[in-house]
């Protein structure tokens, strides 16, 4: 007998297609009432197959009593009841390293792309503007001081590909690193008052909730810059907005939002604001090989192995 897993949101096609191959697939989204197909098949549930964005609920485990693990799409589990996991004992993987690479690029993408008004200056030229006259004057990446919030895997990635532009690196975390010569802060305003631009590459989670706040923007102030890859909920989007409207910030290159896909339409008219629709991972390659390490956990669970990547 294939086990059986309930699917809360849709996932890669390719993974889906491997997850009906290998189980008995219950999809949440598609059913028009979830409760009764949990009460009927429930107690069958051994496992979750979720998304960072979907998460999995404290009720939803508890419709499934007897979930063994849950394998999220995604290196973020903030919309995991974390706490609830470990007190059921259900193992919780998720997709850490292999899209390490492409969301520090985006990173540096969006830093350029900001800093230099790459995207404004295609609008420029595209709207005939160019004709008229040239673009103000940019800001220069190499010379400045770009301070990183979480020196993890992907605030190490970041790191390096920022060392390569040859500016100077400073970070803010938990803790300091031994292992990195860069400069430690352990007050996120004095890191704001001190670069030039703000790389956020910290989890979501109510630790960091709102870990940007109006004193984080107005000491990066009306010359620097905030470049957001890690999630929506550490910025005080209102703040953001407000700053950024009134020109108390000097930029922000944002691919995460509070309210996905909602976005606040005052950002729209602004040639200063670079956003992307959450595609830090959305590369073919990448999202495969999250797709292949999601079912590859899953696979060595019923195997009787250890998880590949279990986040606990």
């Amino acid at each position: 007998m294939k086990p059986e897993l309930v699917v809360v949101g849709p996932l890669l096609p390719a993974l889906m297609e491997t997850l009906d191959r290998d189980y008995v697939t219950h999809r949440l989204w598609e059913v028009p009432d979830r409760d009764a197909l949990l009460a009927e098949v429930g107690p069958r549930v051994r496992a979750i197959a979720t998304s960072g964005h979907h998460g999995a609920t404290a009720a939803l485990m508890d419709a499934l009593p007897n979930l063994e693990i849950i394998g999220c799409f995604g290196v973020g589990v903030d919309a995991i009841d974390i706490g609830h996991a470990k007190a059921r004992g259900v193992i919780v993987t998720n997709t850490p390293d292999v899209l390490t690479d492409d969301v520090a690029d985006l990173a540096v993408g969006l830093l350029l792309a900001v800093a230099r008004g790459i995207v404004a200056g295609d609008r420029h030229v595209r709207s005939g503007k160019w004709l008229q006259g040239p673009m103000p004057l940019m800001r220069k990446v190499s010379s400045g001081l770009v301070g990183i919030a979480g020196l993890g895997r992907i605030g190490r990635a970041i790191a390096k590909r920022v060392d390569a532009l040859g500016a100077r690196i400073a970070y803010y975390g938990r803790r300091s690193y031994a292992d990195v010569d860069y400069p430690f802060y352990g007050d996120l305003v004095s890191l704001a008052r001190d670069c030039d631009y703000l790389i956020l590459a910290t989890p979501g989670g109510a630790d960091t909730h709102h870990m940007v706040d109006r004193a984080v923007i107005d000491a990066l102030g009306p010359a620097g810059a905030l470049i957001n890859i890690g999630r929506g909920s550490l910025v005080d989007e209102a703040a953001l907005v407000d700053a950024l409207v009134a020109g108390r910030l000097g930029g922000a290159g944002l691919d995460v939002f509070e309210d996905e896909p909602r976005v606040p339409q005052a950002l729209f008219a602004l040639d200063n604001v670079v956003l992307q629709p959450h595609v830090g991972s959305a590369t073919v390659e990448t999202r495969q090989a999250m797709g292949d390490l999601v079912a590859a956990n899953l696979r060595a669970h019923f195997a009787g192995r250890p998880p590949i990547t279990p986040f606990f």
